[in-house]
């Protein structure tokens, strides 16, 4: 299970930086929407990682600085990779949302959670980014293993 995470999470990094990178490329034609949707995917990547080893999270919808976008996509994929790789993936984790209302999930469920959840968005963005004409990138994890 340890090794289809690591590469779940790869395959998450890579698309990430994919997206970050047409981002960059075409910055002059972005729309706020689309910064906004890459910032709360990297974000909720860090607030899920930060939950489960018990550090400060990020606000879901903050706005980073974008030239740290890649950084913070790299400190994501390392702490995800450190949780995998350390954590019994049955282990059951309490947090709050950000709302304060508490939780319990085990260990697995919020990695997927996060992996799931950046799939989504960069659906979005790939929505975005076609309509202000924009090649969309193909994400699809199977176009990623071949």
């Amino acid at each position: 299970m340890n090794e289809k995470l690591t590469d779940l999470f790869e395959y998450t990094y890579h698309f990430n930086n994919e997206m970050i990178k047409v981002i960059t490329e075409n910055l002059p034609r972005i729309e706020e929407k689309t910064i906004s949707l890459i910032n709360h995917t990297l974000n909720a990547q860090q607030i899920w990682n930060s939950r489960i080893l018990n550090e400060k999270t990020f606000d879901g919808w903050q706005i980073n600085v974008f030239e740290d976008l890649n950084k913070i996509n790299q400190q994501n994929f390392q702490k995800s990779i450190k949780i995998v790789n350390q954590f019994n993936l049955d282990q059951k984790i309490q947090y709050q949302n950000s709302k304060g209302t508490k939780f319990e999930n085990t260990v697995f469920e919020m990695l997927f959670q996060a992996i799931n959840h950046s799939t989504y968005h960069r659906g979005q963005i790939n929505s975005q980014l076609k309509q202000t004409g924009i090649n969309p990138i193909l994400t699809d994890y199977i176009f990623y293993k071949r």
